[in-house]
């Protein structure tokens, strides 16, 4: 029975690049699974890859049709964003493993959803003042940067991924992104004995 991996953090922890690279590691053979969004994309992404970027009709036509597997919103400076996990054939378990990017809220759904044995968690670390400048040299790079967001999103991440809230959820073991190359190496490690 296939598993899903949750890969998690705060923003600008290094989830993206960890994704990818644990992605195109042929031995683990993890099926990437993309979200879905209505936020803008940035100007790095590719629809369909980061996300599929949808608008508020079409996530409605999902709800209407019972496709949403979990949902979450933002309230950002510039109105509410929503991510969630549709139920359009990405998942078969019975025979794959997958991979994806999410939050703790997220994941406590996906885990209600499929089971807890089926769903498991990989939190990824940095210590807050290299995220924020991480995210601030992101945001530069930005035609149109959106720095109150930056902020908005700095701080509900602390809130959001508390030590009590990710207790909560049995997740104890933490993937130190100091080293790039060894965290990485280190949840391959794990990813591996799990499946």
């Amino acid at each position: 029975m296939g598993k899903i991996f949750c890969l998690m953090g705060k923003s600008s922890s290094g989830k993206d690049t960890i994704f990818k690279e644990i992605n195109e590691d042929k031995e683990l053979n993890l099926k990437p699974i993309v979200s879905y969004t209505t936020r803008p994309k940035r100007v790095n992404e590719t629809d369909g890859i980061e996300y599929f970027f949808i608008n508020k009709n079409q996530l409605y036509i999902f709800e209407k049709e019972n496709k949403v597997i979990e949902q979450r919103v933002y309230h950002t400076v510039h109105g509410d964003w929503f991510y969630c996990t549709i139920n359009d054939n990405q998942i078969n378990l019975d025979k794959n493993n997958y991979l994806l990017i999410t939050t703790l809220e997220s994941y406590k759904s996906l885990k209600d959803y499929f089971g807890e044995d089926k769903v498991c968690p990989i939190y990824v670390y940095v210590e807050d003042g290299i995220r924020l400048q991480r995210a601030l040299d992101r945001e530069k790079s930005q035609a149109n940067p959106n720095y109150d967001e930056l902020c908005r999103r700095f701080l509900a991440d602390n809130k959001d991924f508390s030590s009590e809230n990710l207790q909560k959820l049995n997740i104890n073991k933490f993937y130190i992104n100091e080293n790039l190359q060894q965290c990485i190496d280190s949840i391959k490690e794990d990813i591996l004995k799990l499946i």
